[in-house]
Formats: C-alpha cells, sequence, structure tokens
C-alpha cells in the first residue's frame, strides 16, 4: 500500500508541475503575442550595376511601436562594393528612434556601427583597410501609411574620413 501511495503521489506531483508548466507557457505566450503586436519588421534592400561598379546592400531591421508617436528598433546591415580597383565589404548594425508627431511626417535619430574591410588596388601593390565607421543620422521624411521618403544628415560626418561621400543621405524606409 505504501508504494502504490508513493506512485500515486509521484503521479500528482509529475501532473501537477506539467499543469503549472503549461499554464506559465501559456501565459508567456500571450505576452510574448502582445509584444508581437507591437512590433513591425522592414528595412531596405540595394542593387546597383553602373561603369563597371557592382554594389549591394541588405538591411532588415525591426521597430517596437511604443504608440502611434514613438517607435524604435534594432537592424542589421551587410554591404558590399567593387569595381575594377576597389572593393569593400561593410558589416555591422544600428539603432533607430522615430518619432511621428503627426501622421505624415516621420523624424528619426539613428546610431550606425559598421566594420569596413576594404581593398583599394594601386599600381605599386594593393592596401587593405579595416576599420569601424561610426555614423550619428537625424532625418525626416513623409509617410504615407508604411512607408517613408526622406533625407538624413550624418552628424558626424568628416570629409574623407566615412564611408559615405557626403553627410546627406535619402532614404526609403518600408515597414510592416
Amino acid at each position: 500500500m505504501k508504494i502504490q501511495f508513493s506512485i500515486t503521489l509521484k503521479s500528482f506531483l509529475l501532473i501537477t508541475a506539467l499543469l503549472i508548466t503549461s499554464i506559465s507557457f501559456a501565459q508567456n505566450e500571450n505576452k510574448q503575442n502582445r509584444f508581437l503586436d507591437n512590433v513591425s519588421f522592414g528595412g531596405g534592400l540595394g542593387l546597383n550595376f553602373a561603369n563597371g561598379n557592382f554594389s549591394a546592400t541588405v538591411a532588415p531591421s525591426a521597430i517596437y511601436n511604443f504608440n502611434k508617436y514613438v517607435s524604435a528598433g534594432p537592424s542589421l546591415i551587410y554591404s558590399y562594393q567593387s569595381n575594377e580597383f576597389f572593393k569593400s565589404s561593410l558589416y555591422g548594425g544600428s539603432l533607430i528612434g522615430l518619432f511621428n508627431p503627426i501622421q505624415q511626417i516621420q523624424l528619426s535619430t539613428e546610431l550606425e556601427q559598421l566594420r569596413v574591410n576594404q581593398t583599394i588596388k594601386f599600381i605599386e601593390g594593393d592596401e587593405d583597410n579595416d576599420f569601424w565607421n561610426t555614423a550619428f543620422f537625424v532625418g525626416a521624411g513623409y509617410r504615407a501609411q508604411n512607408i517613408t521618403f526622406g533625407v538624413r544628415y550624418n552628424l558626424l560626418f568628416k570629409d574623407g574620413d566615412s564611408v559615405y561621400a557626403s553627410a546627406w543621405a535619402p532614404f526609403v524606409r518600408v515597414f510592416f
């Protein structure tokens, strides 16, 4: 009889543990769904062929919509450029903050950190450069539903000391 009681107690404890675990997972799943309901996914794709130059960029991102005015989130970035004399790989990420004072206007800040690996071909030999590039953009754009067209300015831009040719850059953002 003791053995039976012991097995029954073990079964009871096992069933109780399984119920508590499944209730916990169900609660976590509901919280996760509520969190994901406020997340928008998007990013950018770029492809360019011109005069022997090639460039491609992939930049997926996700933002959390705190309310209808404020959103923020991370982005990953990979870009590759090459031509006859130059080859460059850039990878890294950014954090973006978006503010929509009215539905059609979007203001943004973005801190970007990129690792740059580039090779420049000279007559006397190749020069390899590996360095980090930091940019801090502020921008403004016109928003129509989930697409924003605008321009941004790199506050940390230094002529000749950046992966960007200019402090100003147009952008198109798409989030779903």
